[in-house]
Formats: structure tokens, sequence, C-alpha cells
């Protein structure tokens, strides 16, 4: 039984995936994402049923159009694995795999755009926030205690404020901006979901990353100096998550 809910998790995960592959692509242009058919990036010829089916029409394709034989944005096959693989370990690992799913997935998008464009819409991040909440209003009344909504009122406002006092501390130190304006509202949406102590955590978790990331730059001979610039946004999705997990949701 296990086996078919991890199989039907990664499927789904792979079909989110892929919508947020689309995402990906449109969003950052202000292209419309549900009212056009999908349609190669290069030639526009609109993609067959058989086409659009998640990281098998990739492979079987050898990541090519088919019509022109142009490559097919990797940023797809990467949304479509990491969907599946959410799906997968949300099954295995969580007490409330929906949940862990849907915060998964979320903070998968929020990290790839803000690593491929350097940009977190507000909206995407309301809307994570939105979900927090009420995560926390259904736990709250299952458990019958309050206190859990409280917490996660608590970690959204202290995640927000805690980065947009460092934003401002940098930014009155060395007169220029050290965070993009998305970070505090992504890293409040993240405390909604994790409460003050997840914060903490996610923060720590995101600090080692960057460090790994800047050591990994310059073993490979990138010019890495104090102010160069990380995407903050995508160390604290790919913190948050396993966080999440790790606090027994």
């Amino acid at each position: 039984m296990t086996i078919v809910l991890v199989l039907g998790a990664m499927v789904l995960g792979a079909v989110v995936g892929s919508f947020m592959g689309l995402v990906l692509v449109r969003l950052p242009d202000g292209r419309p994402l549900v009212m056009d058919r999908s349609a190669c990036d290069t030639c526009d010829k609109e993609l067959e049923p058989v086409e659009l089916i998640p990281v098998v029409s990739w492979v079987i394709q050898g990541g090519k159009c088919r019509e022109c034989g142009s490559a097919i944005d990797r940023w797809q096959l990467a949304a479509e694995v990491g969907g599946a693989l959410i799906g997968a370990i949300a099954v295995l690992l969580s007490y409330f795999p929906v949940w862990a799913m849907l915060l998964g997935w979320q903070l998968l998008l929020l990290a790839m755009l803000d690593l491929r464009h350097m940009w977190l819409p507000r909206q995407l991040s309301a809307l994570l926030g939105a979900s927090g909440a009420l995560f926390a209003l259904v736990m709250g009344y299952w458990a019958e205690d309050v206190m859990i909504l409280v917490q996660s009122i608590v970690g959204g406002v202290f995640g927000f404020a805690v980065l947009w006092l460092l934003g401002q501390g940098y930014l009155a130190w060395r007169g220029q901006e050290g965070m993009g304006g998305g970070d505090p509202p992504l890293m409040g949406a993240i405390g909604l979901w994790l409460g003050p102590l997840g914060v903490i955590h996610t923060l720590l978790l995101a600090s080692l990353g960057g460090l790994a990331v800047a050591a990994v730059l310059w073993r490979a001979g990138r010019d890495v100096r104090p102010d160069t610039m990380l995407p903050l946004g995508t160390l604290l999705a790919v913190a948050a998550w396993p966080v999440f997990l790790w606090q027994g949701f």
C-alpha cells in the first residue's frame, strides 16, 4: 500500500512540477499561465498530449523539441523531478503528507524563481503565508490547542521582522541594499508554517547552506567576496522544508 501511495504522490508531484516549470518561464514575462496552449519556446509548435507527459516525454525526446530539435529548458525537467521527489518524501516521512506536499511544492517554485530570476513574487509569498495560516487553523482545531495558531502568528511576525531589520541595518551600515525586497515576506510566510523556533532553525540551516555554496564557488575559481549576491530566497526555501519535516509534521 505504501508503494502505491508513493508512486501516486510521485506522479502527482511530477504533474504539479510540470505546471511549475510553466510558471517559471511565463510568470516573469507576464504571459498567461492557463489560457494559452503549451508550445515550444523556439518554434511555437503546440505540443501534443504525448509531449506533455512529465519527465517521460523529456526522456523519450532526448530533451529536444520533436519539431525543430531545439533543447527543452532543463528547468522544466528539474521542476518535474523535484515535484515528484517532494511527493515521495512527504508520503514516506511526514505525518501529514498532503500538507507537506503543499508546502514543499510552493517552496520549490519560489526557490527556482529566485535562483533563475533573482525574483520572489509577493503574490506567491502571500499564497504561501495564507496556506500556512490555514495549516495552523486546521492543526489547532484538530488538536484543540489555540497555541498552535498563536505560534504560527508569532512565527510569521518574527520571520518577517528579523530579515527586515537585518536588511535595514545593512542599508544603514553600507548605504546599499543587502537583500531583495521579497526575502522578508518569504520568511514571514515560512514563519506562519513553522512558528518562531522553526524560523530560527531555517535561518541557521540557510546560513550553513550559503556558506557551503560560497565555498564551492570559491573552490571552482569564482570570485567570492563578502558582498557577493546569493539567492537568499532559494536558501531559505530549501532549508524550510526539511525543518518542517524535522519538527514532526
